[in-house]
């Protein structure tokens, strides 16, 4: 069946297209019986789009593994993980809409995901480490980036995250020194030093878009959260491995 916008259809598929547009608006362009939640999106077939580049990172038979979703949205990370054969699939979000679709389209596609109403800061509540955890779109929304990092890592990441943030600024990475001198401004002049911009207002329209981390910020966090990357198959995701050795 070609893919189809939701306001185009005629009868017998009107009534899933009337519920898909009454949980809009999506920001994950999913297809639910043929047709497409948000096919105007404006990053184009998103996040399908970016998920064929690193796609291959995760196996293709996840059978025995749990998986969290950390702010799941629409549920398209969550769905392409029961798709591939996980036995427990948990997605969690703060917003009460994107809970809706997400819990709408694994019931259109006849996929069982266990969904809570829950920030990232609340993770402990799970009392549960997964194989993998999926934090994909989320830290450049939080007003304190840092502390969730060091959440996943205490209470729920097992294994291993698959993380995605939002880049802006240069590519390149600086070495990393031990110490730095007091009197010495050089580092912070490289175009590579790790740098975290501040949105005081708004950017792309959203109050919610706080902190945005060059390249070399993304991978600092990730290091010092106690992360050791594995893998950097797409310019804003990195596969990472939860070190133990960092536990205190």
């Amino acid at each position: 069946m070609t893919d189809r916008p939701a306001s185009r259809l005629d009868p017998p598929d009107a009534d899933l297209a009337r519920q898909i547009i009454e949980l809009g608006p999506w920001f994950h362009n999913l297809r639910i019986g043929g047709i497409q939640t948000a096919p105007d999106h404006f990053l184009g077939d998103y996040p399908s789009c970016k998920w064929q580049a690193f796609k291959d990172v995760l196996p293709q038979d996840m059978a025995g593994m749990t998986v969290l979703d950390v702010g799941c949205n629409g549920g398209f990370y969550a769905l392409e993980m029961a798709r591939r054969g996980a036995d427990r699939v948990v997605a969690i979000d703060s917003d009460p809409r994107y809970l809706a679709q997400a819990s709408f389209a694994a019931t259109q596609c006849g996929a069982h995901v266990e969904l809570h109403l829950m920030s990232v800061y609340d993770v402990a509540q799970l009392k549960e480490r997964f194989d993998l955890v999926i934090f994909m779109g989320v830290l450049y929304h939080l007003r304190h980036p840092l502390l969730a990092l060091d959440m996943l890592h205490e209470h729920v990441v097992g294994d291993q995250m698959l993380f995605q943030c939002m880049q802006r600024g240069p590519d390149m990475v600086a070495p990393v020194l031990p110490d730095y001198d007091f009197n010495d401004w050089q580092p912070f002049e490289q175009a590579g030093f790790p740098s975290l911009y501040f949105i005081e207002h708004c950017y792309a329209g959203d109050p919610t878009n706080w902190f945005i981390p060059n390249r070399a910020a993304a991978e600092a966090l990730l290091r010092s959260a106690g992360f050791v990357i594995e893998a950097h198959p797409e310019r804003e995701v990195y596969l990472c491995r939860r070190n133990a050795s960092f536990d205190t």
